[in-house]
């Protein structure tokens, strides 16, 4: 296996461990945001490898996680503008 191919499977194994990681990340918006982004990057740079499956599935994992977070952001966002309607 040559450099090259040993770097994008790396890549592509690395945007696939992001992904999942993201998808748990979530709970804590910066690190969600930061891990996301992360496996975006990876899985992008890793799409024209012989690994191009793994580097889906890491960056479709990736988006899903960052959608989470956005959600989680909002949600969380409403929540104190609704708390401090209150006081």
């Amino acid at each position: 296996m040559s450099e090259q191919q040993n770097q994008s499977k790396t890549q592509a194994l690395a945007a696939l461990i992001l992904g999942v990681i993201s998808l748990g990340a979530w709970f804590i918006p910066i690190i969600g945001f930061a891990v996301s982004f992360a496996g975006i990057t990876m899985g992008v740079k890793s799409m024209k490898s012989e690994h191009k499956n793994m580097a889906i599935a890491g960056l479709a994992l990736s988006v899903i996680g960052l959608l989470i977070t956005i959600v989680n952001v909002v949600l969380g966002a409403l929540m104190v503008v609704d708390a401090l309607a209150y006081l």
